[in-house]
């Protein structure tokens, strides 16, 4: 199995060249990634400007293309510019939760997005911004978790946050808002966006946000299109005949 990796943290990461090296298990291995962190780009590309790729060492035994742009943009890089027949797309492991609400800005979720859309599955991985290294040790059971239970089978697109203490799995759904956000002034004329994470109003853990806190690995099946299914359905017959 051929397997693209990327991130949004950069080729910075700490925990890349451990992804990289536990996906080795897998199958062959191609990571592409941002050169600098690309945290909130969602699936944002560049059409407007050339973008400088570059083979770098960022471990004794791991090479990375270091891409000048967004992780969508390392995706369509690694597919169209590498022609390689990937299976798989592993994105992150992404040092901060992409939960709830909040997974539509995140480029770690993005990257999978962009990779959907040009026909491949897709696992987004992300843990606690404290976490370190600890995520690699779980990877072996998230993947146990995915075949034992066919998910590929069901969906191609998972989000997977994954608590230092992983006590379980839970399937899960977006759990809604997961952080208050606003616009802090640090300056003449400037702001910074500043956030805190919004208190536990519920204890379901059938959403991911819960999961998480509550100590499970949560993983959300996604679905990329923006189509309201239902509405279309009722609409096209309504209005259309």
């Amino acid at each position: 199995m051929n397997i693209l990796i990327t991130n949004d943290d950069g080729m910075d990461s700490p925990i890349l060249p451990g992804l990289i090296r536990w996906a080795r298990k897998l199958g062959n291995v191609t990571a592409v990634v941002p050169r600098t962190e690309q945290s909130g780009m969602s699936q944002a590309v560049n059409f407007t400007q050339e973008v400088e790729v570059k083979k770098e060492t960022v471990a004794p035994d791991v090479t990375v293309y270091a891409v000048d742009s967004t992780p969508a943009d390392c995706v369509r890089f690694g597919i169209t510019a590498l022609n390689e027949d990937y299976r798989l797309i592993i994105s992150g492991i992404n040092k901060g939760y992409n939960l709830g609400d909040d997974i539509v800005y995140s480029g770690t979720v993005g990257a999978i997005f962009e990779g959907s859309r040009l026909g491949i599955r897709g696992l987004a991985l992300s843990s606690g911004r404290e976490a370190g290294l600890a995520p690699l040790e779980h990877l072996d059971k998230v993947w146990g978790f995915i075949c034992e239970n066919r998910l590929f089978e069901h969906c191609s697109l998972y989000n997977v946050n994954i608590p230092s203490n992983a006590k379980g799995f839970r399937i899960t759904a977006q759990g809604g808002m997961f952080f208050s956000d606003v616009f802090k002034p640090c300056g003449e004329n400037k702001y910074i966006q500043v956030g805190e994470p919004l208190p536990r109003e519920r204890n379901d853990l059938s959403f991911d946000i819960d999961a998480i806190r509550n100590g499970y690995i949560s993983v959300t099946p996604l679905i990329a299109t923006r189509t309201d299914l239902s509405v279309f359905e009722r609409l096209k017959t309504a209005v259309n005949d």
